[in-house]
């Protein structure tokens, strides 16, 4: 009998233990869930890793972009494939670079070139740890002998010349893959956002691209909201070739800046105008701004905008009689990236300090 008592005692006992197991588990899985309500109860590592395991990219990736047949030649579909995030990556462009430095990836840079614009102060000392292959743009010899497995930036970079990194598919038969901004393709600021989602998945810094992009989207947001009140405004593009010369570029195929700019309620005066602008055309039009951008090796500025203030042809245009001229950096401008907000904010800083009667 003792013997029988002690055996059910222990089966007891055992029982009570499975119970308790049983419990703890549920509660463990429960934790972390959202209530009726919209409550976030208490986070578990179990999860956060669940929450990460959804951002994960899995390998092999497949991303759709493109190939270039030169500079201004036509943009192909063209697919690249990982097997696994790039470890060593050249960036033809300072403002690609910077991009990369904000999805956290500045360890992975190999190689960066075409330093024309200022950096911005959030990433300078990353940015300085990045090898320079040339302050200017940079050729196929030098990006190759950096070793990458993947280039990336502005597309019209991707040609076998002097000025190019050679050509997309050229340095995929070496087994280096590409990637090719497509804000530099008929783009807008979605295409920005798109561009970081995938660059996002090549690397796997999902979370990291999703955080970045919010942040710009709201930035966006604010910029339009700021002038949701005002009226429409139109400009004109000089581009500065010479401090004592004129040139205006109608910005017929640069839909990205033009996207960023009508964030400002800024409306191309050229808008469906082809081919050249003269200065005739440029006076008749009188747009409400003029707008240049600043880059290193460029012209000097201030003394360009004095001629153009000075110009007796101009005197009847509106920018030039209330002083309406601004100057943005040119990686903000023409980088292709998410700089271009850092410019669209300075150029509403100045505008506000400036207003038109």
């Amino acid at each position: 009998m003792k013997f029988t008592s002690r055996k059910v005692l222990i089966t007891c006992l055992s029982l009570m233990l499975l119970l308790l197991a049983a419990c703890s588990n549920a509660t463990s899985s429960n934790t972390g869930q959202t209530t009726a309500s919209g409550e976030n109860t208490t986070n578990t590592s179990e999860s956060t890793t669940t929450a990460g395991d959804t951002n994960k990219t899995t390998y092999p990736l497949t991303i759709e972009n493109f190939s270039i047949s030169g500079e201004g030649g036509e943009w192909k579909p063209k697919s690249q494939t990982f097997e696994k995030a790039p470890e060593r990556v050249v960036a033809n462009t300072q403002s690609v670079a910077e991009m990369l430095i904000k999805l956290g990836l500045t360890d992975k840079m190999v190689g960066v070139a075409a330093l024309y614009g200022s950096v911005t102060p959030d990433v300078a000392d990353d940015f300085a740890k990045i090898p320079v292959l040339s302050e200017n743009y940079v050729g196929k010899e030098l990006v190759v002998g950096a070793s990458p497995d993947i280039v990336l930036g502005r597309g019209d970079l991707f040609a076998d010349a002097d000025w190019g990194v050679g050509t997309v598919d050229g340095l995929n038969d070496m087994n280096i893959h590409t990637f090719l901004q497509t804000t530099n393709h008929k783009g807008t600021l979605d295409s920005l956002y798109n561009d970081i989602a995938q660059l996002g998945q090549i690397f796997d810094v999902q979370e990291n691209a999703t955080s970045f992009t919010e942040s710009l989207k709201a930035r966006a947001e604010a910029i339009k909201a700021s002038v949701a009140d005002q009226p429409e405004h139109t400009f004109a593009y000089i581009v500065p070739a010479s401090e004592d010369s004129i040139t205006v570029s109608s910005m017929q195929n640069d839909t990205y800046q033009l996207d960023a700019l009508s964030l400002l309620k800024l409306k191309n005066t050229f808008d469906g105008v082809q081919g050249e602008v003269s200065v005739e055309q440029l006076i008749t039009t009188n747009p409400d701004y003029l707008l240049l951008s600043a880059y290193t090796g460029s012209p000097d500025i201030d003394k360009l905008i004095q001629n153009l203030y000075a110009n007796p042809a101009l005197q009847s245009m509106n920018a030039i009689k209330n002083k309406q001229i601004y100057v943005t950096d040119f990686g903000q401008f023409w980088g292709y990236g998410h700089q271009i907000l850092d410019g669209i904010e300075n150029m509403q800083k100045q505008m506000n300090e400036n207003p038109i009667q």
